[in-house]
């Protein structure tokens, strides 16, 4: 099967979401899953039901508790790169059919990780890997690279009327 590049974009809520519901139906026809995670560290609910897909689905956190906003630390900077070159060893062992990198365009675009590498990885992925990118601020070069291309738009969102992420739902 010929693996394409899947970018999920925008400012709209379903970036991760969609990803996720790629990684289960992927997992649900037999394919090995490879999940690298970008600015989030913790078990979130979604990590609990993967877990029960363990054989299939890997999911590792290169996210440093904190940063969200504003200029990374050395710190966070150096474990986003040790999780690209993670997730560039994964690539290569040909062990997964779909590799996720979530909120890898934030990475990028807050300094964590350097385009030029990420697009590498793009170019030297295997024939048969599914890629899919998620994060907001997805870069004109990795846009103009992948293969479908969704942007998710913020049209309304109830977070403004002060409804905080709720238990199974948003967290």
């Amino acid at each position: 099967m010929k693996g394409y590049v899947q970018v999920y974009t925008g400012e709209g809520k379903g970036k991760t979401t969609a990803a996720f519901g790629l990684c289960l139906r992927a997992a649900g026809a037999g394919l090995k899953v490879y999940i690298g995670q970008f600015l989030k560290k913790g078990r979130f609910n979604e990590h609990r039901s993967l877990d029960r897909l363990d054989d299939l689905i890997t999911v590792r956190q290169f996210g440093m508790p904190g940063f969200i906003l504003g200029h990374p630390t050395e710190e966070d900077v150096s474990g986003a790169v040790a999780g690209l070159s993670e997730i560039e060893a994964a690539m290569k062992c040909g062990i997964y059919d779909v590799i996720i990198i979530d909120e890898i365009n934030v990475a990028v675009h807050y300094g964590l990780v350097p385009l030029p590498r990420v697009l590498d990885l793009i170019r030297n992925k295997a024939e048969d890997v599914e890629l899919v990118l998620t994060g907001r601020y997805a870069p004109q070069e990795i846009i103009d690279m992948a293969d479908l291309v969704t942007e998710m738009r913020l049209v309304k969102h109830y977070h403004a009327n002060g409804v905080s992420a709720r238990k199974g739902i948003e967290r």
